[in-house]
């Protein structure tokens, strides 16, 4: 299933602008504050950055998502559960879930990240799977083995079933404190969460939105 992104009505709309406008000044905020060990770095990072907020912006207009889209700040929104929405996730339905679909490249999948005592779902995507060994990689997080007794890969990130109530939380930044149970300010998702954002089918999420480039 893909998707096109940037049609000539996109690309004029104000909300293509907005969007953009947005994404820029946090992008430049983040650059103003980043270490870098050389200008050529630096210098990298400008050259692409106009190509992926453009990309990222058409992306979160051209989506059908059932969030909200919040034009000023570039992000999505959702009311937040007052716990981490992660009751009906236990070990083994998470691990039966894998098991029991294929996988499809660039699927997106969510994952428990524990910070500091705070605890968010952040969303990563499938780039490699390896049925013999019942494992899978994913972008950020790395392997996942299906076979092992747990699906932690160690303290910090917990693999999750992708589920709307889970992958809204996610594209939506919400956060919780303690063990889940306090909710806190929504942290803010980066240029390569927003895109996956966009490649999330919420009417099947076992197959993903491919995003023409």
């Amino acid at each position: 299933m893909e998707q096109d992104l940037l049609s000539q009505h996109t690309l004029h709309s104000p909300q293509f602008s907005e969007l953009c406008n947005a994404l820029y000044e946090r992008e430049l905020n983040i650059l103003a504050n980043a270490e870098f060990n050389s200008a050529a770095q630096v210098q990298a990072r400008l050259k692409s950055l106009a190509h992926y907020i453009k990309r990222t912006a058409g992306s979160m207009l051209a989506v059908d998502s059932p969030l909200l889209l919040d034009l000023q700040n570039a992000s999505w929104s959702q009311k937040q559960a007052k716990q981490l929405p992660v009751k009906e996730q236990d070990v083994e339905s998470v691990r039966q879930w894998y098991l029991n679909n294929d996988l499809a490249l660039g699927l997106v999948v969510p994952v428990v990240v524990h910070e500091n005592q705070t605890q968010r779902i952040i969303i990563d995507c499938i780039d490699r799977v390896d049925n013999e060994n019942k494992r899978f990689r994913s972008n950020y997080c790395g392997w996942f083995e299906l076979s092992h007794e747990n699906l932690h890969k160690d303290e910090s990130f917990a693999l999750l079933k992708p589920t709307k109530k889970v992958l809204a939380a996610a594209c939506s930044g919400h956060q919780w404190q303690g063990n889940g149970e306090r909710r806190t300010s929504p942290s803010t998702l980066s240029l390569r969460e927003l895109l996956l954002s966009c490649q999330i089918n919420w009417r099947n999420m076992k197959m993903p939105i491919s995003l023409k480039r």
